[in-house]
């Protein structure tokens, strides 16, 4: 099992990559999936640029490296969380990582990074997808 609990309370940092200076909700994706041994391709965006990022994360979802996870089915540890926060639904514009047992890592402006419930009404409604790493370089 993998531990996240030296990332909990890390701030939020637009652009963020490292874990000691803060993290925006990709580096966290990074970090974590690093930490299985997956190494993610880099790509930044301004945390408000919400048609960047969306661009950015439907590029990707057609890469071979990502399977998405069928609806209904319980995702992999770890899988990447594609959110549709504050913007119509739709428009992918925040990411976590699933982390077993209904959770997920993610990092918030405000908050910093936090573990929240998928099922919880706050995001079970604005969840769009999960994608799991399907191969590729580790």
């Amino acid at each position: 099992m993998i531990n996240y609990t030296d990332l909990i309370g890390t701030p939020f940092v637009n652009e963020g990559r490292d874990p000691k200076k803060g993290l925006d909700c990709y580096g966290l994706v990074m970090e974590v999936f690093g930490r299985y041994g997956i190494k993610l391709p880099e790509y930044t965006a301004n945390y408000d640029d919400a048609a960047k990022i969306d661009a950015i994360i439907r590029q990707q979802k057609t890469n071979p490296i990502w399977r998405k996870v069928e609806e209904g089915t319980e995702p992999p540890a770890p899988s990447i969380v594609c959110i549709s926060f504050g913007v119509p639904k739709g428009i992918i514009n925040h990411t976590g990582v699933y982390i077993g047992d209904g959770k997920m890592i993610h990092t918030r402006d405000r908050i910093g990074v936090c573990v929240d419930r998928v099922e919880s009404p706050a995001w079970r409604r604005i969840i769009d997808s999960f994608y799991t790493y399907a191969g590729g370089d580790k």
